[in-house]
């Protein structure tokens, strides 16, 4: 079978399947009952506050609910990636901040995961399962974003060794990684293509000339902690350089094929409780002597939301699945980030206008949702970039 967009499938023994496997189940409900137990009633709290959500973060560890795409070979469960998105779309649906400090973990380690050497990843990996530790992906700059080629931190060869100077902008997990993916340019020549000027370097948070910025403060997922990077005359030896010189940029831009399907799930978790949230609610509230939820106007909102949410679910099912079977997933990863993105946004916003004035106060739950929503249109790629690669 061809589709638009796609090499060819391995033909299925069994074709089109959309039942779980009962490992799969497992750890879904773990997921959702880890939710419920753990993210959910601290949520408020870490939203109100801003803090930083170690608590939870080291139940999920303990719990085995981190950095589940780690092989065994370095002690992780070695789960496939649509694993990982039905876990975070359950864990997502509690609150997107607490999810998005776990999944910049998949992020800044996606790098090593998929050009690392042997020693690399002994080294990185390991310790992320052993302890509860956080990692970070170093690429965005005050004066690029979206623009990844205009990105200035260069890396200089001195001996056997590299020196990084330059400045990295809203970076997750910023002042708590133990370690920084970082994308320099090494090729100073402005005619170099970018596919050969950039090299992607391991950086030890503790390496002398590293300084992370303030805690920045944002609409949304508050106690995600987003901060600027500085690094000054920071020397990284030559065994810390994925793959090698001039490789950064296809390191950098592979990761994402592996993490925009995680991201999607996010999405689609917020789409799902903001479309839940309004249903409960709108069969409780009564308006015209009837719960509102009777009134076709409000019933229709409820429908899209359920629409979308679904659609953006089978979107990002099917590009992880594709990352699962080797297939080159850019296309559908995409097409996943970009529809998750807008249906969360949409979905959110409805929620608020169903709960009417409450909706626009924060004693109930949908204007959180609101906000977090907004940074999946922006984050791991805006949604105008995912149509530039569509």
């Amino acid at each position: 079978v061809k589709t638009s967009g796609e090499g060819e499938l391995p033909l299925a023994e069994g074709g089109l399947n959309f039942t779980l496997t009962s490992e799969q189940q497992e750890f879904v409900d773990l997921a959702e009952n880890f939710t419920k137990n753990e993210i959910i009633p601290v949520a408020p709290h870490y939203d109100l506050t801003g803090e930083y959500p170690w608590p939870v973060i080291k139940k999920a560890h303990e719990t085995g609910l981190m950095n589940l795409h780690i092989p065994e070979a370095y002690g992780g469960m070695g789960l496939g990636t649509l694993e990982g998105c039905l876990i975070t779309e359950k864990m997502a649906y509690g609150c997107t901040g607490i999810m998005t400090a776990l999944e910049a973990n998949g992020l800044g380690s996606m790098p090593v995961m998929i050009a690392g050497n042997e020693e690399q990843k002994k080294k990185y990996l390991t310790r992320l399962i052993e302890e509860p530790l956080m990692c970070a992906y170093g690429v965005t700059e005050p004066g690029a974003g979206s623009d990844v080629a205009g990105i200035k931190t260069k890396a200089e060869k001195k001996g056997n060794e590299w020196v990084i100077n330059g400045q990295k902008m809203w970076i997750t997990n910023g002042g708590v990684a133990n370690f920084y993916f970082v994308l320099a340019r090494t090729n100073p020549d402005p005619k170099c293509p970018a596919s050969k000027a950039f090299t992607g370097f391991i950086v030890d948070a503790d390496t002398p000339g590293v300084t992370p910025g303030r805690k920045e403060k944002n609409m949304g997922q508050r106690c995600s902690d987003t901060r600027g990077i500085t690094f000054e005359d920071v020397v990284v030896p030559e065994e810390n350089v994925l793959i090698g010189e001039g490789a950064g940029f296809k390191v950098a831009m592979g990761a994402f094929d592996k993490t925009r399907p995680p991201v999607a799930a996010g999405a689609v978790g917020i789409s799902q409780r903001a479309l839940d949230e309004a249903t409960k609610y709108a069969t409780e509230r009564k308006a015209f002597g009837v719960p509102i939820i009777n009134h076709q106007a409000v019933a229709f909102m409820l429908a899209d939301m359920a629409i979308g949410t679904e659609a953006a679910r089978l979107c990002y099912q099917k590009s992880a699945w594709q990352a699962d079977q080797g297939i080159r997933n850019t296309y559908y990863a995409s097409i996943a980030k970009c529809l998750a993105g807008d249906v969360a946004n949409k979905s959110a916003t409805d929620a608020v206008q169903i709960f009417g004035g409450n909706g626009f106060n924060t004693e109930y739950p949908v204007e959180k949702l609101m906000r977090d929503a907004k940074i999946y249109q922006i984050y791991e790629g805006t949604v105008q970039i995912q149509r530039v690669i569509i």
